[in-house]
């Protein structure tokens, strides 16, 4: 065992970006990830948006009472699988008590500066290998007067903490994205928002972790963290064991149920998503956007333009649910009327598994009473974009460093 070793049990965007930071900090690195290479993960098949304008957390006023309406409709955003499930009723129980308007004031600034910071470190390692990195901000896409009205208090409240979003009609929305045929009623342009295409994304960084010396083990599920004298000692599983000095548990929505071999019950629900992605759109926009009402989330990568979006709590499942899928197709043709659902014939749907917390905010810290094990997970809709300062704050962690805000909020024993 090498001195200064660091295990990061997690491939995904996270850990590939906590493994970098650690590496350029002189830490020897290894990733054990449960996916092959080939292998899809929820860092691959989202939409790519690296998002300061999302400052208010999930866990937000009427987001309960939206939720129950929402379950009765199969095509929704958002869905809770009914089932008898004790973690699942303490996590529904700690959303509830966090769904305050005191919670987003605490929250808000928080998250912007995760974010902000997050992309200031996508322009600088843009600048040293190019991912598809585009700065031309984001279109939060409204179709009703309502729903313009209501984004327009959070862009509002954005400019009340130093964020920049304008208001635009339907014309401006139209001269600023002129690629695309859009029925609405107006926009938000959050002009610090950025997007990318993930996959680009994780193999730049996993290309990085292997130049500077890492080590990846691939198609490894870990199951336990073995302890000895208040330390971890190692990580196992599936037959094979990796020892080290420090150890950082990036596993997404795995996390939750390999750190209660610690004692620890980290409050986590897997949130699953769906994309679909058309290799040749009836056209293309130039920014990313987001059907306001609809809550899908539409990303151009290159020539081809990703659909995205659905919030469905339902364990540790990767099966397709078809009505959800169905939600987002039947969503495009409201905003984008050049697009129908025949240009999503043989589209072949990606699912994916978001690790969500109760209270909306990441899970970044070490773990209390065990100095040398850091938790970065459950960053939800976020992991994307808040995955380089996540990195780097877990890097810092185990370098003793002090982070550059302070985050207490984040800390994985909070409940």
């Amino acid at each position: 065992m090498e001195k200064g070793s660091v295990v990061i049990v997690g491939g995904g965007v996270i850990g590939m970006c906590s493994a970098y930071y650690a590496l350029k900090r002189g830490f020897a690195v290894t990733i054990v990830e449960r996916e092959t290479p080939a292998g899809d993960n929820c860092s691959t098949g989202n939409a790519g948006m690296i998002v300061p304008s999302h400052f208010i957390p999930l866990a937000a006023p009427g987001m309960m009472a939206k939720g129950l309406r929402w379950m009765f409709n199969p095509r929704s955003p958002f869905f809770v699988r009914p089932r008898v499930d004790l973690e699942l009723a303490r996590w529904g129980w700690l959303f509830y008590r966090h769904s305050t308007a005191r919670h987003v004031a605490a929250s808000r600034e928080l998250l912007r500066d995760l974010n902000l910071e997050s992309r200031r470190l996508f322009a600088e390692l843009a600048g040293e290998e190019d991912f598809g990195l585009v700065q031309r901000g984001l279109l939060m896409l409204c179709n009703t007067a309502k729903g313009l009205a209501e984004e327009a208090e959070v862009a509002a409240e954005a400019r009340e903490i130093g964020l920049r979003a304008e208001v635009l009609d339907a014309a401006a929305t139209a001269r600023l994205d002129p690629g695309v045929t859009m029925r609405i009623e107006g926009a938000i342009h959050f002009t610090e928002d950025c997007h990318l295409d993930p996959a680009r994304f994780l193999n730049s960084m996993r290309r990085r972790v292997l130049e500077l010396g890492g080590v990846i083990e691939s198609g490894v599920a870990i199951d336990r963290i073995e302890t000895s004298h208040g330390r971890v000692t190692a990580v196992s599983g599936a037959g094979r064991r990796f020892d080290g000095n420090q150890f950082v548990i990036a596993g997404g929505s795995w996390s939750a149920r390999l750190l209660k071999s610690v004692g620890l019950r980290l409050p986590l629900q897997p949130g699953k998503g769906y994309s679909l992605t058309l290799p040749k759109p009836p056209e293309l926009p130039q920014l990313c956007s987001i059907f306001a009402e609809a809550k899908v989330a539409i990303t151009p990568m290159g020539s081809s333009l990703r659909f995205g979006g659905t919030m469905e709590v339902g364990g540790l499942d990767l099966s397709v649910n078809p009505m959800r899928v169905q939600g987002i197709v039947r969503s495009v043709n409201a905003y984008f009327p050049k697009f129908s659902e025949n240009d999503f014939a043989g589209v072949h749907p990606w699912a994916g598994l978001r690790p969500v917390s109760p209270d909306g905010v990441p899970y970044t810290g070490k773990v209390k009473g065990i100095d040398n094990l850091v938790v970065n997970c459950g960053h939800a809709m976020m992991g994307l974009s808040l995955a380089p300062v996540s990195g780097r704050l877990a890097a810092g962690l185990i370098a003793g460093d002090m982070p550059f805000r302070p985050i207490e909020a984040m800390a994985p024993g909070r409940f």
